[in-house]
């Protein structure tokens, strides 16, 4: 009886220690796959603001979203350096968020920022910084600050080729 409960605390301590050095064997390689695809992304957008950026006016948008709202995005370049940015979001009217007074004034009541203190932002972030990596979130506007990324990114790939002609931007929405 005795040797049958060591047995089975043999069994029980070989499967836990086997659970445990498979665990952190993966864990171990999906940080490392996250610090590589980490580094990756990283480099992409370095390289970017590392390539000369092309003196001109950048500009893209997206698709409507499900509420009929499309991110515009514009930034110009001089003697290489990024000297405006104007990202928000525009209706089919052509009218812009941020003009928008009863949706600013709903959206600071729900997350304590409007569209455009967000999109005043971000964009201020990018001419200060230089570098759409370096834009920090803003708090309460995690949705507009990630599309912020994903069209400046677009449209400084555009400025290091010195393309011109309008981008359009996947939001993945």
């Amino acid at each position: 009886m005795k040797l049958k409960k060591v047995f089975a605390g043999l069994v029980l301590f070989g499967a836990t220690l086997t659970l445990v050095a498979c665990g952190s064997n993966s864990s171990t390689k999906e940080s490392s796959s996250e610090a590589s695809s980490s580094k990756v992304a990283e480099s992409s957008s370095s390289e970017a603001m590392a390539t000369e950026l092309k003196d001109g006016k950048y500009m893209g948008e997206s698709d409507y979203d499900e509420r009929g709202w499309k991110v515009v995005d514009t930034i110009e370049v001089k003697d290489g350096k990024i000297v405006s940015s104007d990202f928000g979001y525009e209706n089919k009217d052509g009218k812009r968020k941020a003009d928008d007074e009863e949706y600013n004034t709903n959206m600071k009541a729900k997350s304590g920022v409007s569209s455009k203190e967000a999109t005043d932002k971000l964009n201020a972030q990018l001419i200060e910084t230089q570098d759409v990596d370096s834009v920090e979130v803003v708090s309460g506007a995690s949705h507009t600050s990630a599309n912020f990324t994903i069209a400046t990114k677009a449209l400084l790939e555009a400025a290091a080729a010195g393309n011109t002609e309008k981008v359009m931007f996947d939001l993945g929405e």
